[in-house]
């Protein structure tokens, strides 16, 4: 296995680390103190073919392997975590609805999501529904040629800004099975959208929640087949959890190169931070564990990419290990500022509050755990991971 990035790798991630050193990294802060959700750069984004990274080329994508998405995410996190956790969810809305819908559902959306004329919404999570996804009660029930949609979703990124909604909905009784998949134009009649919510972190993408009051849904945007939605909602989290666990990656490796040069700047003692041996071996440890991290995340991303019959576990573990590992590295590269870090004139407690929510969502890290568990424990197979 070669670990070592090969050219076009390395001008995916160079031309990341461009876009997020001009277009993000200098209004992150603002946009978290303001919540301003900046459509017009994330339509600079898909300019540049980034809402679209691995949605294929014939639905207007670049057709990219997660591996090179997951490289290019990483650059764009160091710029802005939650602006680029919002692009990642786009791109796996992208490439739902370019992989699963009907060809007239491809001819209205596909090119606009992926080129960032339009964006998009993922929406699975409800109030009773969050880690027990498959219990989902937002129905949609057919009538003629058409669904009617009614329900409520919560936690949802984008909601009331964005202008596709991809929704998972019940069409039948037969647990997972009764879910189906819906390309919803966002402002349909019988849509409304709840107050934007204050969080922790994620401030510059708008969260809200979603109720549909029968909402009229052609039969041309189902995704698949009735009944395939939880296994396209699944799909899509193998991918989204790569993705979250990158932006974690990202975010981590900006904390600790901003407390390297901090360490190098501030003197206590009559000498430089950098000089003191426990800080020394606290940033080996952090940089030590983000290396791994970010293996683990390629790792899980290359057997997305091979279509590994593990590769559900991998990215689970990838998961668990990469937004828990850089979460306490994102709150010791603050602890190595001490008071200044605390601050929000610098951008280690953003950092910190960006990053915490990604231990919960795309799968809470305790169901992440249930996920290798039942594997490596419950599932009889003589394959090792």
């Amino acid at each position: 296995m070669d670990f070592e990035l090969n050219e076009d790798q390395l001008a995916y991630s160079e031309m990341a680390q461009a876009f997020a050193e001009k277009e993000l990294a200098p209004n992150a802060a603002a946009w978290d103190e303001q919540q301003h959700f900046p459509v017009d750069v994330l339509k600079r984004a898909g300019e540049m073919g980034l809402c679209g990274l691995y949605t294929p080329e014939s639905g207007g994508g670049l057709g990219l392997s997660r591996l090179d998405s997951s490289i290019i995410f990483e650059q764009m996190a160091a710029g802005c975590t939650a602006t680029t956790a919002y692009l990642t969810i786009h791109n796996m809305v992208s490439w739902m609805l370019s992989t699963f819908a009907t060809d007239s559902a491809k001819a209205q959306w596909s090119e606009a999501l992926s080129s960032g004329e339009k964006l998009g919404s993922y929406c699975l999570t409800e109030p009773n529904a969050g880690s027990d996804a498959a219990s989902l009660k937002t129905s949609a029930r057919k009538e003629g040629d058409k669904y009617i949609l009614n329900g409520g979703k919560v936690f949802i990124s984008g909601a009331g800004e964005t202008d596709l909604l991809l929704v998972m909905a019940r069409t039948s009784a037969d647990g997972a099975r009764g879910i189906s998949a819906f390309a919803v134009d966002a402002n349909s009649a019988g849509i409304s959208y709840g107050r934007k919510e204050h969080k922790m972190g994620w401030n510059c993408q708008p969260t809200r929640s979603i109720s549909f009051e029968d909402v009229e849904v052609e039969a041309s945007c189902l995704l698949g087949e009735e009944g395939d939605g939880f296994k396209i909602a699944m799909q899509g989290l193998d991918g989204g959890r790569v993705n979250i666990a990158t932006c974690s990656v990202g975010t981590a490796q900006a904390a600790l190169s901003y407390a390297l040069k901090y360490l190098h700047q501030r003197q206590q003692f009559g000498r430089e931070l950098a000089s003191f041996q426990a800080l020394q071996f606290k940033v080996s440890t952090m940089n030590t564990e983000l290396v791994a991290a970010r293996q683990m995340v390629r790792l899980a991303a290359s057997k997305l990419d091979n279509k590994h019959p593990d590769r559900s576990t991998y990215c689970a573990m990838a998961k668990r290990f990469a937004t828990d590992v850089c979460f306490n590295i994102c709150d010791e590269a603050l602890q190595i500022l001490g008071g200044n870090g605390y601050m929000k004139e610098y951008p280690l407690e953003r950092y910190v509050r960006d990053s915490r929510v990604h231990r919960i969502l795309e799968g809470t890290n305790e169901i992440m755990n249930v996920i290798i568990a039942r594997r490596i424990l419950i599932e009889e197979t003589n394959q090792i991971l």
